[in-house]
């Protein structure tokens, strides 16, 4: 899209346009966030959710499968599903009952349940790793995995691949600007230099990977299998296999983060591509909704990890925490792998996907725009950029006044997408229906993005 003046507040008039129906349709989302902006730290409880393209926080009401209903009684097909948070639908049927049952029986006590040994047995068939652990979130799962390696191997770094996603764990908040380590545009109160703590090279980049790799420093390199929340990039032929082998050979830990690639299938990437890492992490879906993560090992790290957990100085080792593995979780971790995102769902979801990137792609033919959409599993997102090109390139075509106005414009028509990018996920209780609802949607809103070539 042009730079041009004429154009911008082209753009601008139209956003504005859809900021007044916003206001139009939810006075009581709006009164809402009055109220709240009395106690609440920018009016919302955690700070994500002002990144949404509303003038106002959309307050919601409740939300069951696909569907999601606001405060003013509007309601929504819901493409973002909290994120990933909500991937198995909203309040899956087996989960609620789930929860509801143990809420009443014990909800944490520092003790193990029947649970939790399904669980693991569950992740084990799924991932191929043999130890695991429960964690809150993703976050805290990267966390405690990276101090392992760190424990494991005795070295410092870490090396994660350029525009990566993990969390807000401090070692990934790091990108490359002229080829110097630097923090991540927008990271709140930075512990050190980012120089100090990790390396980073772009993602399919194999000759950087070996070169950043032969300092001998680096104890993990953590890696999404295809990087997520740049848009979707796809690792190249043979690039996990190469950094299978580099990592190998120098001596380095390798997690596999399949906290928004578990949209591949019920065991993501690692399991679709034969992955063999030392350790994995995966959140956020797995809970049905409810906070809940889990990070996996192989016999070999777990080894050497559970000899450093049982010291007796456990209660400072940095891993764990009280209210990880509690009871809630755990019950609601085995009740969403028993009976959602298995391989059943996927069939389902995938085709669903893959009709979503297809509208997409005949939109931005149709208007002639050199805009892209990429497909992971019943994941699939559209970029303002070509779809050869790196993290880098992504992050640099970003348009966020044109992203906002598409995000606005659906929002209005009912249809919800990932506020932070451009991503549409699947659950199983998404219809054929709505994803055609969201490509007229998303055709009239590009056209008129496009007329202002």
């Amino acid at each position: 899209m042009p730079s041009t003046s004429s154009n911008s507040a082209r753009l601008s008039e139209l956003l504005d346009a859809e900021e007044e129906r916003y206001l139009a349709s939810h006075p009581r989302s709006l009164a809402l966030a009055g109220q709240a902006a009395k106690s609440l730290l920018n009016g919302v409880p955690m700070s994500w959710m002002t990144h949404w393209a509303t003038p106002f926080p959309l307050f919601m009401q409740r939300a069951n499968g696909a569907r999601l209903w606001d405060v003013d009684g509007n309601e929504y097909i819901d493409f973002c599903l909290g994120d990933t948070g909500a991937m198995a639908g909203h309040s899956p049927p087996r989960t609620a009952e789930a929860i509801s049952r143990r809420a009443a029986t014990g909800i944490t006590a520092i003790l193990p349940t029947e649970d939790a040994v399904v669980v693991g047995d569950e992740l084990t068939r799924r991932f191929g790793l043999l130890k695991w652990q429960i964690a809150m979130t993703a976050t805290d799962a990267n966390r405690y995995a990276l101090r392992l390696a760190r424990h494991v191997t005795r070295r410092p770094k870490v090396l994660v691949f350029n525009w990566c996603y993990h969390g807000t764990v401090d070692e990934t908040l790091a990108v490359l600007d002229s080829g110097r380590v630097t923090r991540r545009p927008g990271v709140v109160g930075p512990t050190q230099p980012a120089g100090e703590t990790t390396r980073v090279v772009e993602f399919n980049d194999v000759d950087a990977l070996e070169r950043e790799l032969a300092h001998g420093d680096v104890a993990c390199v953590i890696a999404e299998p295809a990087l997520t929340n740049i848009g979707i990039i796809l690792p190249d032929p043979g690039f996990h296999d190469a950094l299978r082998e580099l990592t190998r050979a120098s001596g380095t830990l390798l997690l596999i983060d399949e906290t928004h690639t578990i949209c591949a299938g019920p065991g993501g990437m690692t399991a679709e591509l034969g992955l063999e890492p030392d350790m994995l992490v995966v959140g956020k879906a797995i809970g049905g909704g409810m906070p809940a993560a889990a990070y996996g090992m192989t016999e070999a790290v777990a080894r050497v990890a559970g000899e450093a957990v049982e010291e007796p100085e456990l209660n400072i080792s940095g891993i764990g925490g009280t209210l990880s593995g509690n009871a809630l979780a755990v019950a609601a971790v085995r009740a969403t792998l028993s009976h959602t995102l298995r391989a059943e769902d996927f069939e389902r979801m995938i085709p669903l996907a893959e009709r979503w990137e297809a509208g997409v792609r005949d939109a931005i033919e149709e208007c002639g725009l050199q805009w892209s959409v990429t497909r992971l599993g019943c994941r699939a997102e559209y970029w303002p950029a070509s779809g050869d090109r790196t993290a880098a390139e992504a992050a640099a075509m970003a348009d966020d006044e044109a992203t906002s106005y598409l995000h606005l414009h659906a929002l209005n028509r009912n249809v919800l997408l990932t506020p932070f990018h451009n991503m549409a996920l699947m659950c199983p209780d998404t219809t054929a229906d709505d994803v055609d609802r969201h490509t007229s949607v998303f055709r009239e809103a590009l056209g008129n993005v496009a007329s202002l070539r």
